[in-house]
């Protein structure tokens, strides 16, 4: 999990904004140990440490390792931790794949799209998820973001401020389930047994406490969900079935002002 102050918009504002809207290549060293570092370096650097081992192992000092510099030198870069979470967020996004719709293309097609763009993000970069972002950092790649996702609510009856709001529950629901799915991985990875496994082995203790009689409910619907994911909880089906229900909650609120009957995938 993130430390209190590992969240975007947690750096020096100005410094961030500065150094998120900087010319390519600003920050370049011209002499030195390290003559090619720069700051488009240190971000790369940090994002491939923090892919490898998670956010709790990215520090000024194991990046400064990988890049063969002394940790001070990094200082001359990024001012510190915070400020670089930002440009190293903002470089995500930058980077994300944008799927472009012809004309007419169908509403839920095109959300659909958004929502599995920022899934992908998530399952590339799982920090991400984590990583809060109730003070996004205001860069370029967040921008062109932000510019391309509002474009998919066209023809919805929407005000601006309802689409922000759309907008950001469609990304809330799936961020929630990127997490939920790399907690699932997690969990796997330090059990080391699937599922099916760990629900094998305490199938009699749970047949023993858990009392038809005193929880119907619960154990009729329990018994059919794991039965059917073969495990509690099947981030897949999470993200489908809660996807469709998003869309659907949208279409009962903001009625296309064109008809639109297309569904996103089972």
């Amino acid at each position: 999990m993130p430390k209190a102050k590992d969240r975007s918009g947690a750096g020096d504002p100005g410094r961030t904004l500065e150094l998120l809207w900087r010319e390519p290549g600003h920050g370049r060293a011209g002499r030195g140990p390290k003559p090619g570092l720069s700051v488009d370096r240190v971000v790369e650097a940090a994002i491939e440490l923090a892919d490898e081992d998670g956010l709790d192992a990215l520090t000024m000092r194991r990046l400064a390792d990988r890049l063969g510099v002394n940790p001070m030198t990094l200082y001359t870069y990024v001012p510190g931790k915070a400020e670089l979470l930002d440009l190293m967020l903002d470089e995500l996004y930058r980077r994300m794949d944008r799927t472009e719709h012809p004309a007419g293309t169908p509403w839920r097609t095109r959300l659909t799209a958004v929502a599995e763009e920022n899934r992908s993000l998530f399952r590339r970069h799982p920090w991400a998820a984590a990583l809060p972002t109730t003070r996004p950092p205001l860069g370029p790649g967040l921008m062109a973001k932000y510019e391309h996702e509002l474009r998919a609510f066209e023809g919805l009856a929407l005000d601006d401020v309802e689409r922000d709001a759309a907008l950001t529950h469609l990304l809330s629901f799936v961020r929630a389930t990127a997490r939920g799915a790399e907690e699932t991985r997690t969990a796997r990875g330090d059990s080391g047994v699937s599922d099916e496994e760990w629900w094998a082995a305490n199938a009699p203790l749970l047949q023993r406490v858990l009392d038809p009689a005193r929880y119907p409910l619960a154990t009729r619907v329990g018994t059919a969900a794991g039965s059917a994911h073969g495990a509690a909880y099947d981030p897949d089906h999470a993200y489908r079935f809660g996807l469709r229900l998003v869309l659907d909650g949208l279409a009962a609120r903001a009625e296309p002002l064109a008809p639109d009957t297309a569904t996103p995938p089972a």
